[in-house]
């Protein structure tokens, strides 16, 4: 009689999203539910980390309830738990992995804790066959970085951002325009009907495979108030344009740093993850 696979629920709660999926080990995904706090978080303008450590208490329960549901399966089918350990807001860490813990010691099953970027490298893996190695750009709100992941627990950073992350320069570059909040995803639709090259920005010079987006933004911020005070309608009228030459600006660093990587490295398959992952121009390009 075949051996039936281990299915694991996993919980994530390291920002403003309260997670729950019910995995297999064969790669069956059974369950992703996610509960968001977009809403809660667009009144301050961005992710405030007491509000968000309530909200993951309130929906926690919850949407590991909606993921058994979803997969047809109880607690009793679960055998193992995994939480993130971090990175990340530390109030949402807590309050997963106390939960997992919680199940896991209830249950009397295994608990493993992820890192948080190993597991966006290995997420693509879940999606579509990727084999070992294979370089991974993680763009994502709090972290940009290029790794070579040679196994699941054998991963190398090749080159990482200085300063800011590229999606906190989406997002803060879209405040700037007026945008609302999560603004880096409104920036990337107005891009699509823009003129990438109606306004150019200097590329910061950094060596090796290292980045930066912090003088980028600087330099971003400058031009909006030098061209505002000349015309208080100036963003209002060229919004389109401004956001596909930010974004062209920003996706230009991203790509010669990969380019790099992978004349380096020889490694030609390549994968992207993190929430900046969803971006248009960047999976176009």
């Amino acid at each position: 009689m075949a051996q039936s696979p281990v299915i694991m629920l996993g919980i994530e709660s390291s920002c403003d999203e309260t997670a729950a999926a019910i995995v297999a080990a064969d790669k069956t995904i059974y369950a992703n539910e996610i509960a968001s706090q977009i809403e809660t978080h667009a009144k301050h303008g961005g992710v405030v980390p007491e509000v968000a450590a309530r909200a993951h208490l309130e929906m926690i329960d919850q949407v590991i309830r909606d993921a058994l549901a979803t997969a047809g399966l109880t607690m009793g089918d679960i055998n193992a738990v995994a939480a993130t350990g971090g990175p990340g807001l530390i109030g949402g860490v807590a309050i997963g992995t106390v939960t997992a813990k919680a199940i896991a010691a209830a249950r009397q099953i295994p608990y493993f804790a992820v890192n948080h970027l190993e597991g966006h490298a290995l997420s693509p893996r879940l999606a579509d066959d990727v084999s070992f190695p294979y370089l991974l750009l993680l763009v994502s709100g709090g972290h940009t970085q290029l790794v070579k992941v040679s196994g699941a627990l054998d991963m190398r950073i090749l080159g990482e951002t200085r300063d800011d992350a590229a999606g906190e320069a989406f997002d803060k570059v879209a405040k700037l325009m007026g945008l609302p909040y999560p603004g880096g995803p409104i920036l990337d639709g107005l891009a699509k009907n823009g003129n990438p090259n109606r306004f150019s920005f200097s590329k910061p010079r950094v060596d090796g495979l290292d980045m930066s987006f912090s003088g980028l933004k600087t330099q971003i911020w400058q031009f909006l108030q030098r061209e505002q005070q000349k015309s208080p309608v100036f963003v209002q009228e060229n919004k389109a344009d401004i956001a596909a030459s930010v974004q062209a600006s920003i996706l230009r660093i991203l790509l010669e740093k990969l380019e790099q990587a992978v004349e380096q490295t020889g490694i030609k398959e390549v994968a992207i993850a993190g929430g900046v992952s969803a971006n248009s121009g960047l999976r176009k390009a």
